[in-house]
């Protein structure tokens, strides 16, 4: 792979990931928002008294999966130097890995914003089954993804 090639795939994962970890922060607040009952951010005056539905745990988790799939798209955007792939499987990798990134934290963010939406088993109601369908998709990617990596490079050993 060229260098030019690999910057490319390089910019994309960074650029995505940055996007990913913005989501993730975006869901931190909703998290504080949660814990603390309203929405009010110092200096700007008033509050909004408003209980954000979900629980901690699912805003926390919302959170968490933006901010570490980012980091996880940042990591593999460092490490593609080291891998050695040939550009098409590096492209592809990438996109699956960006697709992973978007799944798991919209998927998440089901669970806190919706009540029975964790999205773990094929049940109504319909906010359940979208964020299943994501977390789904995202975990194929993911598996081939993983699967591929160790693949290719185990070869090059």
């Amino acid at each position: 792979m060229d260098n030019g090639e690999l910057r490319s795939v390089q910019r994309l994962l960074i650029v995505q990931g940055g996007y990913v970890m913005l989501l993730g922060f975006v869901a931190g607040f909703g998290f504080v928002f949660f814990l603390i009952g309203s929405i009010e951010l110092w200096p700007i005056p008033g509050k909004i008294a408003l209980q954000l539905p979900g629980s901690d745990k699912a805003w926390r988790m919302s959170h968490m999966e933006g901010v570490l799939n980012g980091l996880m798209l940042w990591l593999l955007a460092a490490l593609q130097p080291a891998m050695a792939l040939p550009v098409a499987t590096a492209r592809r990798i990438a996109r699956m890995l960006v697709l992973t990134a978007w799944c798991f934290p919209i998927a998440s963010l089901f669970d806190a914003l919706f009540k029975d939406s964790r999205g773990l088993k094929f049940a109504a109601p319909v906010t359940n089954l979208i964020p299943f369908f994501l977390f789904y998709v995202g975990i194929i990617a993911l598996v081939w993804a993983v699967v591929e990596i160790i693949a290719r490079v185990r070869k090059q050993v």
